[in-house]
Parts: structure tokens; sequence; C-alpha cells
């Protein structure tokens, strides 16, 4: 009977059956070590926590104030530009407000200087000529009729109020044309051109508004 099992055994090809592996197989395995079996779950536990702080971070709006440690250059270097920007801003600021200064400065003075300039630069009143004024022709020559001839000049000239005399008390040394107001100097300068005499003075207590001496 040996023989038989021992002959039928050996017409069967041999496989993993007939060879063992060393130690329980299968549902026979030996028990695995406490952590090996709590890795998974931990595992696990981590990746929960892990979506709902990322999820509750989204949501919540947290999640934009967190600063990731390659952030902080990047800020750092943001805030330096924005403090260069602000102070080349106010630097800009201060030198146009100094020259507005010096600009409304200047303008000032332009205008005071124009201001302070004007009654100087103003053109004098002119004297107008008047030949209606009275001007009287005095003879101190020795020459006859010399003061008629004169007078009969400043007729033919437009003066319409013109007399002739000799002359009496203390005489000039030269020519003279004298006239007594200030308004009446236009008037003794236009006698003086139109007899050819070079003096004209302005004198008090005469006889007349304008009074000619003519002594050569």
């Amino acid at each position: 009977m040996a023989r038989n099992e021992q002959g039928t055994y050996a017409s069967y090809a041999r496989d993993e059956f007939d060879n063992p592996p060393a130690g329980p197989v299968g549902a026979h395995r030996g028990k695995t070590s406490l952590p090996s079996r709590l890795l998974p779950y931990l595992v696990v536990l981590l990746v929960a926590i892990l979506a709902g702080a990322i999820a509750w971070g989204v949501y919540s709006g947290e999640a934009s104030n967190i600063r990731m440690p390659w952030s902080s250059q990047a800020t750092s270097t943001t805030a330096t530009a924005s403090k260069s920007a602000a102070s080349a801003s106010a630097t800009k600021s201060a030198a146009s407000g100094a020259a507005s200064s010096s600009s409304d400065a200047a303008s000032s003075s332009a205008s005071a200087s124009t201001q302070s300039s004007s009654p100087s630069t103003s053109a004098p009143t002119t004297q107008a000529v008047n030949k209606a004024t009275a001007v009287v022709v005095t003879n101190a020559t020795t020459i006859t009729g010399h003061a008629a001839q004169k007078a009969s000049l400043l007729t033919q000239s437009g003066y319409t109020s013109v007399t002739s005399r000799n002359a009496s008390g203390q005489i000039p040394a030269s020519s003279v044309v004298m006239y007594q107001n200030e308004t009446d100097k236009a008037t003794a300068q236009d006698v003086a051109n139109t007899l050819g005499v070079g003096v004209v003075e302005q004198v008090s207590g005469i006889s007349g508004p304008i009074v000619v001496v003519l002594v050569q």
C-alpha cells in the first residue's frame, strides 16, 4: 500500500504546495506590531486634519493672511519701494512748493518795483504855449524902435497881446525874458526862441506876466 501511494505521488508534478514556506502562511500568519497596525489610521487622520484646515482657511479668508517664509522678502521689498516712492513724492511736492513760493515772491517784487517806479517814469505834464498872454517888450539898447520891431515879430508869430516900451530903472547885464508864474514858463520859452534871447528867468513883481528886456 505504501508503495502504491508512493508510486501515485511520484506520477504528479511537484508544485508550491509540495514545498511550503517556513512559518505560518495565510490565515496562520504571525501577528504584526502595534505601530504597523496604527500607521494607516494615523495617515488617514492627518490627511483629514490637513484637508479640514485648508477648507476652513479658504472659506474663512484666513488663508490670505498666512505668510510663507519666502514671501517675507518680497513684502519687505514692496514696503521699501512704497516708502521710497512716498519720500520722492514728498520731495517733489516740497520742491514744487518752494518754486511756487519763489515765483510768487518774484512776482510780488516785480509788481512792487513797477508800482514804485510808476511815479518816476510817468511823463511830466507838458505846459501849453498860450499866445494870448500879455507880453511887454522893453528896449534897453541905443537902437531906436528896436522894441517895436521885436514886438511886431511876436505878433507875426501869433501873439495877440504884445506891447513895446523903453527901459527905465535897473537894466540887466544881458537880454532876458522874465515870467512871473510857473504856468507861463512854456510861453516865456517860446518868446525867447522867437526873439533869439538865450536867458529865461522866473521873477516875481514884474509889470506883466512876461517881460522882455532887450539889452543888445
